[in-house]
C-alpha cells in the first residue's frame, strides 16, 4: 500500500479518489466492444473469446502445454504456449499496447509480467502457481494495516479531486526549498574521497554540490549521457533501451454523441476500452475520464483520454497535433462515438517523442550489466532508479522508490561515511515538480535536491 501512503503522507487524503472497482473494461473485437473479464474464473461467461478458445485457456493454465524453452520468451511466445492463440490476440496483445504501448513478439514476459511468469516456475503451471502463491501469502505474517489509509472495495485505480498535479505539488510543498527547480545537471565526477561533484546550471548561474550518494531517477537515455565520462561500460548499457513515441489526446464530445449501445442507463460507464493492433484503429486506447472521476466535466459532456502511437506505430512523430486528433477522432466514431457527432473539444495533446521504456527480451540482463559497471568499477553510492529499473506503473514506481531509499540509507549509515546524509533526487520534468517521492521504510519522504538535465522529456504515464 506504499502507493498510498504517498498522497496520505503529502496531505492528500482527503482529495484522493479511487474509481469504482467494478467498472467494466472494453475490447475491440470484430466491430464491436467487448467487456473483458475480470479473472479467469468469469472467463466462461463472456463473448470475447471462442468455446475453444476458452478451452484451450484452461487447459493450458492447469498445465497442458507445451514446456517452456530453455531461453528468455517474449510476451506472445508465453502466452500462445500457456494460454493459447485466443487470449494472446483479444486480450494480452491489447494489454501490452495499454501499458508498455508495446510490441508483444518483443516484450520479455520475465522482465514486463514478472508476476505471471513467476506463477509457472514456481507451481510447474499458471494455476498451480497462483494457488502456491495463495498458500504462502495466507501462511506469512501480514504487517498490521494503516489505519489512515483508505480501504477500497478492490482492485482499483485512483486519482485526486483536482487532477494528478495534486500530487507533486503537494509533495513539493511539503519538501519546501530542498526542491530545486530548473537545476539542470550538466556533469557529474567524483570526489577523491569516494564521493561526488555535482555540476548544476541554475537560474542563478552554475552550482556544485558534493554528496556521498547520488540517485538517477531520469530516462535510461539521459543517465548514460551523464554517465559517459565516468562509466563506459554502464552508458553503453543504458543506451540500449528503447523508449517509443506516444501521445496522449483529451478530447470531450456531448453525451449525445456516445452511441446509444454503449450507454448504461442512459450513461457512460466503465473503465475504458483498448484496441489490439489487428482491428484496424491507431488509437491504442481511450480511458473514460469523466466515469472513472468525478468532476472531470460538466453536466451533458464525457471527457475521453486517448492514447495513440507506440513501438507499433512510430510514425504519429510526422504529425501534426491536429492530425493526431484527428487519427483519434476517426478511430472513436468506429465503435463509441455516432458517425455524424460533431467534432469533439480538444482539450490538449502531448506527444512524448520517448515516451515509454519496452522491457524488450534481454531488458534484465542489460539492467544487470549497467548496475555492475557501477557496483565493480568502483561507484559507490551511485543508484539507479525510474520506471526502466522498476516497471511502468506508478505503483511500481513509488515501491521501487522505497526500496531505493532504504539502500541509500543503508549505504550512508556505514561507519566509512561520517559526515551529513545527503539523498539526491535527480529527475527531470516539465509541468509537475515531482511524479514520485522516494522514501524511507517508515514513509517519510527524503530529498534535497530535485534536479532537470533533459529540458524535452516529461514523465510518461502508464495508460
Amino acid at each position: 500500500m506504499q502507493k498510498v501512503e504517498v498522497p496520505v503522507d503529502s496531505g492528500l487524503k482527503e482529495d484522493l479518489v479511487l474509481g469504482d472497482p467494478t467498472a467494466p473494461r472494453f475490447v475491440l473485437w470484430g466491430g464491436g466492444l467487448k467487456p473483458v473479464p475480470s479473472n479467469l474464473a468469469d472467463l466462461p461467461f463472456f463473448d470475447l473469446m471462442s468455446f475453444p478458445g476458452k478451452l484451450r485457456a484452461g487447459f493450458g493454465a492447469l498445465g497442458l502445454r507445451p514446456p517452456p524453452p530453455d531461453r528468455e520468451e517474449s510476451v506472445e511466445e508465453f502466452v500462445r504456449r500457456n494460454l493459447g492463440d485466443e487470449v494472446f490476440e483479444r486480450l494480452i496483445e491489447p494489454f501490452c499496447s495499454g501499458v508498455y504501448a508495446g510490441d508483444p513478439s518483443k516484450l520479455s514476459m520475465k522482465a514486463a509480467f514478472g508476476k505471471v511468469w513467476k506463477l509457472e516456475q514456481n507451481g510447474g503451471s499458471i494455476i498451480s502457481g497462483a494457488i502456491k502463491a495463495i498458500q504462502e501469502k495466507n501462511s506469512s505474517t501480514k504487517p498490521p494495516r494503516d489505519p489512515r489509509l483508505p480501504k477500497p472495495k478492490g482492485q482499483t485505480v485512483g486519482s485526486f479531486r483536482k487532477g494528478q498535479a495534486m500530487l507533486p505539488n503537494a509533495i513539493s510543498k511539503r519538501l519546501g526549498s530542498r526542491v530545486k527547480l530548473s537545476w539542470k545537471l550538466l556533469s557529474i565526477s567524483k570526489l577523491k574521497n569516494r564521493g561526488y561533484k555535482l555540476t548544476y546550471e541554475t537560474p542563478n548561474g552554475t552550482a556544485n554540490l558534493e554528496t556521498k550518494a547520488v540517485v538517477m531517477t531520469v530516462p535510461s537515455y539521459v543517465a548514460s549521457d551523464l554517465l559517459r565520462p565516468l562509466s563506459l561500460e554502464a552508458a553503453d548499457a543504458l543506451s540500449k533501451f528503447y523508449y517509443p513515441p506516444v501521445a496522449a489526446v483529451s478530447v470531450s464530445y456531448p453525451k449525445e454523441a456516445i452511441r446509444a449501445d454503449r450507454l448504461i442507463d442512459g450513461e457512460l460507464k466503465g473503465f475504458g476500452q483498448l484496441h489490439p493492433r489487428s482491428q484496424g484503429v491507431e488509437t491504442l486506447g481511450t480511458i473514460y475520464s469523466s466515469s472513472l472521476f468525478p468532476n472531470r466535466a460538466p453536466p451533458g459532456r464525457v471527457l475521453l483520454l486517448n492514447y495513440i502511437g507506440g513501438a507499433t506505430n512510430p510514425g504519429i512523430l510526422s504529425k501534426t497535433e491536429s492530425q493526431i486528433v484527428e487519427s483519434v477522432d476517426r478511430d472513436l466514431r468506429k465503435m463509441l462515438i455516432n458517425p455524424n457527432a460533431v467534432d469533439p473539444l480538444t482539450l490538449g495533446v502531448k506527444v512524448w517523442p520517448r515516451a515509454i521504456p519496452q522491457f524488450l527480451v534481454g531488458h534484465l540482463d542489460i539492467l544487470d550489466d549497467a548496475k555492475d559497471a557501477l557496483k565493480y568499477g568502483g561507484f559507490a553510492g551511485m543508484f539507479l532508479g525510474g520506471n526502466y529499473v522498476s516497471g511502468v506503473a506508478l505503483g511500481r514506481c513509488v515501491e521501487s522508490a522505497y526500496d531505493v531509499a532504504d539502500n541509500v540509507s543503508s549505504f550512508l549509515s556505514q561507519g566509512v561515511y561520517n559526515m551529513k546524509k545527503t539523498l539526491i533526487m535527480e529527475a527531470a520534468v516539465e509541468e509537475q515538480p515531482l511524479r514520485a517521492a522516494a522514501g524511507s521504510s517508515k514513509g517519510k519522504i527524503l530529498g534535497t535536491t530535485l534536479a532537470r538535465h533533459d529540458p524535452e522529456y516529461s514523465h510518461s504515464q502508464s495508460i
